[in-house]
């Protein structure tokens, strides 16, 4: 029986829906431009390596991230994968997985195979803590992983120095045929942690990574509960928007989010890496620079990485 949660975008119509945008795609994908593709610098891997104070974010492509917080490496989704059912990669990933320093945490947000990718899971070096929403963890038990710890919405952990919350969205998920959500998704606040009595600590900046979602009221809920530096906002995958919408932001919707979030700094993803809706690269980007600009907010705020470059805090 399928587990009942909030922010749950399925609907009895969905297999309808689906073959209705199935039929639409191959008639509108024939004038769709993929030729443009998300940019790709050589990552700084001896700074990556090396790094043991300076914050940073590197963008891997799609939604894996490098983050260096507090002294851990932290990656987000791993998905190294040069392919995603029957599409290939646009683009190489950012940093080749062979060349990524040792990980102490991963932070999971849903079980989706283009955010889940467990051969890549499994390259990657390092202890890797694994940090799952709640209805994950067994099934990565059975996958060979020993640390492992399971959160539902708002539940945090702490490692090391860093505090980790899960936090909502509004999704769904489902890996096989009999596990359609049963198991949470979310997005996760990475946060200093620091004695009561250690005033002489300086915080580092707060992350927000969003993981995957459809524009809904919990970003004002996140907002009010954290003070948020960095904000990594998915921007893709929205088209068509009839049937996106409830389960993927609109760039639009993502900068509305971040407002409603309260971030500094917006660093967008979840595109450029596979085509999984009738969006292009492009379209995502250029829709969500036409209304940063619209909305006049300081262009220094929007942090657009090439696969493969670090931004440090």
């Amino acid at each position: 029986m399928r587990r009942k949660h909030g922010y749950d975008t399925l609907r009895e119509s969905g297999f309808k829906d689906l073959r209705k945008w199935r039929q639409e795609r191959a008639r509108k994908m024939k004038s769709k431009d993929f030729t443009w593709n998300v940019p790709s610098e050589t990552p700084d891997i001896s700074f990556l390596n090396n790094n043991s104070s300076m914050p940073s974010v590197t963008w891997i492509g799609h939604s894996t991230f490098l983050i260096q917080h507090s002294g851990l490496n932290i990656v987000t989704d791993p998905v190294w994968a040069l392919q995603m059912g029957f599409q290939k990669r646009l683009t190489n990933p950012g940093i080749p997985i062979a060349d990524m320093p040792p990980v102490d945490i991963v932070l999971i947000s849903h079980s989706h195979y283009d955010h889940l990718h467990m051969r890549s899971l499994l390259a990657l070096k390092g202890s890797k803590m694994l940090i799952v929403p709640v209805g994950l963890a067994d099934m990565m038990r059975r996958k060979g992983f020993t640390s492992v710890v399971e959160l539902s919405w708002w539940e945090s952990t702490t490692i090391g120095g860093v505090s980790i919350t899960f936090v909502p969205s509004q999704h769904w998920t489902r890996r096989t045929l009999l596990d359609m959500n049963r198991s949470h998704w979310g997005g996760y606040v990475i946060q200093s942690h620091t004695e009561r009595n250690d005033t002489a600590a300086e915080p580092m900046p707060a992350v927000y990574f969003a993981g995957d979602s459809g524009y809904f009221d919990g970003f004002k809920a996140i907002g009010e509960r954290f003070d948020i530096d960095i904000a990594l906002m998915p921007i893709g995958a929205y088209d068509p928007e009839w049937f996106m919408g409830p389960q993927h932001v609109t760039p639009e919707e993502a900068l509305r989010a971040f407002i409603d979030i309260g971030a500094r700094r917006f660093v967008p993803m979840h595109y450029g890496s596979f085509r999984l809706a009738d969006d292009t690269p492009r379209e995502a980007l250029d829709r969500l620079e036409a209304e940063w600009d619209r909305l006049g907010i300081d262009e220094e705020r929007l942090v657009v990485l090439p696969h493969g470059r670090t931004w440090q805090a």
